[in-house]
This record gives structure tokens, C-alpha cells and sequence, in this order.
């Protein structure tokens, strides 16, 4: 069984997101998104409310589940069983980036394996950090996430 784990913060889980897990299920016979604990970031919203929303937009898609997770994803993807890291690419400095975790995660798990899928053009432009700053702000950020967001507070 072909497993994958798509790990991140997902603070909050983007249509670019959803679009990778979607094109994900052709590749692979199941997918868990993994959302890792950054020690160097402070969440936006909750890891537990995030699952519940991810889980939410998946009800009819058994072959992908959520899980939080701290420490190591190539540990993480060990444990679980998984053989590939699915990543999402929107621009060559993604790659870059991206290139540098899966040399280190290889060297952490040989058996693991990196697969990159370029992001739709037509969704290239979101990511997690703008829908935060528009949403901070009261902006509608509707278009871009496969849910609502809890209203902000104060």
C-alpha cells in the first residue's frame, strides 16, 4: 500500500492544500495530512479546531485522514508507515526550500521519499500567511480556503 504523508502547519489548510491531497489520491492509496508542531511559529488557529475543519471537507474520502504530530516528520512518517512525503510546489522558491527538508528528511529515513506536485496555476498566488493577514483584518477570505473561518475576536 502506497502511503503518504502530507505534512504542515496548515495554519489554516488552503484551496492550494486541498487541491494537492485531491491530485494526491490518483498517486497514492492513502494520505495523511500531518500537521506538524512549528517551535518557531505561533498558531493562528487552534491544531485541534484545524483538524476537525480538514476532517470536515474529507468525510467522503476514507483514504485521507488528519493527525497532529510533534517532533521529526520523516520520524512521524516512519511510525505511520508512510514511504512518501507529498509537497506542493507554487514557485521556484518553494522548491528551493522544499529541496533542502527532503535531503534532510532522506537523511533521516532513507526509505522516504519525496514527491513534489506543482500547484495549479490558478492557485499558485494563496498561501496560508496572506489568508491570515486578510482574515486578521476582517477581510473575506471565502475564495480561498474550503471552509469558513471562525470569526476573528475582539
Amino acid at each position: 500500500m502506497k502511503i503518504a504523508l502530507f505534512p504542515g502547519s496548515f495554519d489554516p489548510f488552503t484551496n492550494g492544500h486541498l487541491d494537492v491531497v485531491r491530485r494526491g489520491t490518483l498517486l497514492f492509496d492513502e494520505i495523511i495530512i500531518a500537521i506538524g508542531n512549528n517551535s518557531s511559529k505561533t498558531r493562528y488557529l487552534p491544531v485541534e479546531q484545524m483538524i476537525g475543519m480538514i476532517e470536515e471537507v474529507f468525510r467522503d474520502e476514507p483514504r485521507v485522514s488528519v493527525r497532529a504530530y510533534k517532533g521529526l516528520t520523516a520520524d512521524f512518517a516512519r511510525e505511520v508507515g508512510a514511504r512518501y512525503l507529498l509537497r506542493g510546489l507554487r514557485n521556484t522558491t518553494d522548491f528551493e526550500y522544499e529541496n533542502t527538508i527532503a535531503q534532510a528528511n532522506r537523511h533521516v529515513n532513507p526509505e522516504l521519499e519525496t514527491v513534489f506536485l506543482i500547484t495549479s496555476p490558478t492557485l499558485a498566488a494563496i498561501s496560508s500567511t496572506i489568508i491570515r493577514e486578510i482574515h486578521r483584518f476582517g477581510g473575506n477570505v471565502d475564495s480561498f480556503v474550503p471552509f469558513q473561518l471562525p470569526p476573528v475576536e475582539g
